[in-house]
């Protein structure tokens, strides 16, 4: 195992104490949100902020934030999940991610009913583990992933801020709004609950819900951090995603009144 840089070393002090002061604040909650009630419209409302709007738009000098309105988006085929450590991840390490990836994995082809699981031979959906030195050294095996990337978004990903925990990039063909492509970077710095939090967020991300809403509540897809797992309106949120009643391409008009119909069926009715 390589023997952390001074670099690395500091980033791990630093989110050991991001995710200490977390907990002691009564975030990062693992229990699924049940205590909170999500009415249909709620949940629709939700989906379309989350599923039709982008939290970023790219700029010179890599994203901006700010929010625009998009098109649904999702995969259409299998999604195949390549795991890709840096040399400082020691192998026990290792051994707990893949496991937990490929667990998540399950139960995300559960929920969308999409085939998704860890295939290291032909992935299309690259996660890589990596220091703060590996990363800022990943521009050319971004590139060669993801050719179309222009310099300001793999920028993004090399020079990622620290309050940044970690990210993914999901291509679409064209204006097709199908996913064909998608690239995760999550931090080997991280500690226990904020990697796992961090695996939770960028895979259900990169299925399709892009942006984060202040007023979604319980879901991951809130800056404020206060659940650390997949809650049970983000599932819900995946199943409108990928219902049959929606397809890739649509937009926010065109999508809202099935949404609102969906919502209603998943939730029992009751605004």
């Amino acid at each position: 195992m390589a023997v952390p840089t001074a670099k690395s070393a500091a980033a791990a002090a630093y989110y050991a104490q991001v995710q200490q002061m977390l907990l002691a604040q009564g975030m990062l909650r693992t229990d699924g949100g049940g205590d909170i009630p999500v009415s249909d419209r709620m949940l629709a409302e939700n989906f379309l902020r989350i599923a039709l709007f982008d939290e970023y738009r790219p700029g010179s000098g890599g994203f901006v934030r700010a929010e625009t309105e998009s098109i649904l988006r999702r995969w259409e085929g299998p999604v195949r999940i390549g795991i890709r450590f840096g040399a400082s991840v020691p192998p026990d390490r290792q051994a707990t991610d893949r496991a937990r990836i490929a667990s998540f994995a399950a139960r995300l082809s559960q929920i969308t009913g999409r085939p998704i699981s860890v295939d290291d031979r032909a992935p299309n959906f690259f996660i890589y583990i990596v220091s703060e030195d590996e990363r800022e050294a990943l521009g050319p095996t971004v590139r060669a992933a993801l050719p179309s990337l222009g310099p300001g978004e793999v920028a993004g990903i090399t020079g990622m801020p620290r309050t940044t925990y970690c990210l993914v990039y999901a291509l679409a063909e064209g204006n097709s709004g199908t996913y064909t492509r998608a690239f995760a970077v999550i931090r080997a710095e991280h500690p226990d609950l904020l990697r796992l939090s961090c695996l939770h967020e960028e895979l259900t991300q990169g299925l399709g819900l892009p942006n984060d809403s202040p007023r979604a509540r319980p879901s991951i897809f809130n800056d404020d951090e206060e659940f650390a797992l997949l809650t049970d309106q983000d599932e819900l949120l995946l199943r409108l995603l990928y219902s049959p009643e929606l397809r890739p391409g649509m937009s926010a008009a065109e999508a809202r009144p099935i949404v609102f119909s969906l919502a209603r069926r998943l939730t029992g009715g009751g605004s």
